[in-house]
């Protein structure tokens, strides 16, 4: 079933009928984390890629009001040993992944991004920028509350990092704009369910107006 505007609206109703589809809301302290828009998700050429020209655009004007604002900026990429034994059997279920070795192009930010010097890293094995990182403790003593997503995949590492930020206290913002699959279907169901269960989906711009307005103090 394709699922629009329409029929997402009427889903989210049905949400809110039971008691769920809630606002979390903007916090006080943001800060932007963007999901894996490496080489090996954003190039053709890889096995795990799709098209994600759109979301990469997208997102260089989320990061571009995030660092006017001095809102702190996060990159995830997921990469592996050569021998693939940090891979677990994330590997086994989806074997494309063997492509992304640490030091490998594929496991390098999309040049589009124009990631700064300041704006760090994080190295992750697994499907949310949560598991196994130092993520939440960072955001923590950075007295972040709320957490801006962008990236790929909407249906996978998008929705675990989504999942684990509403699980580690924090409001998860999600700009549609700024996220994409390689399913529109499965894109368009995941923008729902998140926004029914475990954060907000929010237009980029009303996101970048919420920036616009901090003053440059976070």
């Amino acid at each position: 079933m394709t699922i629009t505007r329409r029929s997402g609206d009427a889903i989210l109703d049905a949400y809110r009928s039971k008691g769920l589809a809630s606002r979390v809301g903007f916090g006080r302290r943001p800060a932007v984390v963007a999901i894996d828009l490496i080489v090996g998700f954003t190039d053709l050429e890889s096995p795990l890629a799709s098209d994600l020209n759109a979301v990469i655009e997208s997102t260089r004007e989320l990061l571009d009001a995030a660092r006017a604002m001095s809102v702190p900026v996060f990159y995830t990429t997921t990469a592996y040993e050569p021998d693939l034994k940090d891979a677990g059997l994330f590997v086994v279920k989806i074997p494309s992944l063997q492509i992304l070795i640490q030091g490998s192009r594929w496991v390098e930010l999309d040049p589009r991004l124009e990631r700064r010097p300041s704006e760090p890293i994080i190295v992750k094995q697994y499907a949310s920028a949560f598991f196994g990182t130092s993520l939440a403790s960072t955001l923590t003593a950075l007295a972040i509350d709320t957490v801006i997503v962008a990236g790929c995949t909407t249906s996978g590492c998008v929705r675990a990092t989504v999942v684990d930020a509403l699980q580690h206290g924090f409001r998860a913002v999600i700009p549609p704009e700024c996220v994409g699959d390689r399913s529109a279907e499965q894109h368009a169901a995941n923008l729902i369910d998140m926004d029914g269960k475990y954060g907000d989906v929010v237009d980029l711009a009303e996101v970048i107006a919420f920036l616009e307005g901090l003053n440059g103090t976070p």
